[in-house]
């Protein structure tokens, strides 16, 4: 059950509709490659928590499904967050887990120390746009 406060409140109803007109999509489908419209808006850091209750930027838009099953794994449910990492990407081919290498911007590079003749990375010139401009590809 929504406890009342801050939820009675005009200040939160009208944070709540400014959050979902700006992030309309769920966060979390948009995490997995889906587009999802998010009905729910979320505290990331819960306000019982010390969580601040209308800033904005401690808010989460989710649809219901995402928002139930984030309340299901807390710690009120009496269970256990995983850190096991998200498997897969996303449809432009980003990888799901936050985690991952690709999101910390690192090279492709296991060892940056060599060069890419020594790490067996070959560059594709290719040139297949009516730009003339030729594109390298790894």
């Amino acid at each position: 059950m929504v406890a009342d406060w801050p939820y009675n409140t005009a200040q939160w109803k009208r944070l709540r509709l400014v959050q979902l007109a700006r992030h309309p999509l769920c966060e979390g489908c948009e995490d997995e490659g889906r587009l999802t419209m998010a009905s729910v808006v979320d505290h990331r850091v819960a306000i019982r928590m010390g969580g601040p209750a209308f800033d904005p930027r401690n808010f989460a838009s989710l649809c219901l499904p995402c928002h139930s099953a984030k309340t299901a794994r807390g710690p009120e449910a009496g269970a256990v967050r995983t850190r096991k990492p998200r498997k897969g990407c996303n449809a432009d081919g980003t990888p799901l887990d936050r985690r991952h290498p690709w999101h910390a911007g690192k090279s492709l590079r296991a060892d940056r120390s060599k060069t890419a003749a020594q790490s067996n990375i070959e560059l594709v010139q290719v040139d297949d746009l009516d730009d003339g401009v030729s594109d390298l590809w790894v």
